[in-house]
């Protein structure tokens, strides 16, 4: 397995991922709405919706896995926040990054994944929306485009919780 590496802006990402005040929250609706929609349209038994930390992966919504977190070393998604668009690893156990991963040599036996960024307005991609299956496959054009879609949704989830929590913190002052 090789872990990803830690992007150049890496301090201005982890603020950005802060700013929403997220991490460790309680399941919410809304995300794992998104998640189950993006499990269906890409037609996976799993889906996360996945923020990377400065260690680790946590997971706001997760759809067919037994995990809340992973160490970031072995997070899929520290790949996808690396670039801007979907990340797909088609085959995971030929796939020299993943090839002796834990996920892949042992259940669940993930075999394909593609996940999109999660980008802030500012940039930042501070996680990332996610299918996985256990067979080698890929993505219809359709799907691309949809998940892309679901990503910006995710973020446009984030920004409404940031509002409202900026609201309930304006009301107590």
């Amino acid at each position: 397995m090789i872990a990803a590496p830690i992007p150049s802006h890496e301090t201005a990402r982890l603020a950005a991922l802060h700013r929403y005040q997220i991490l460790d929250t309680s399941s919410e609706a809304a995300f794992d709405e998104l998640a189950r929609l993006a499990a269906y349209v890409c037609r996976t038994p799993i889906a996360v919706i996945s923020l990377v930390d400065s260690s680790r992966q946590w997971f706001k919504s997760v759809i067919g896995l037994p995990y809340t977190e992973s160490p970031r070393s072995m997070a899929f998604c520290a790949h996808t926040i690396l670039g801007r668009d979907l990340f797909i690893v088609e085959e995971a156990d030929a796939d020299e990054r993943f090839l002796d991963h834990p996920w892949v040599i042992a259940p669940p036996a993930v075999r394909f994944y593609a996940g999109v960024p999660l980008l802030t307005d500012d940039g930042h991609a501070i996680g990332s929306l996610a299918v996985m299956d256990v067979v080698p496959r890929t993505l219809m054009p359709e799907q691309r485009a949809a998940m892309q879609t679901l990503a910006k949704q995710v973020i446009a989830q984030c920004e409404l919780r940031g509002r409202r929590s900026r609201w309930s913190s304006d009301e107590s002052d």
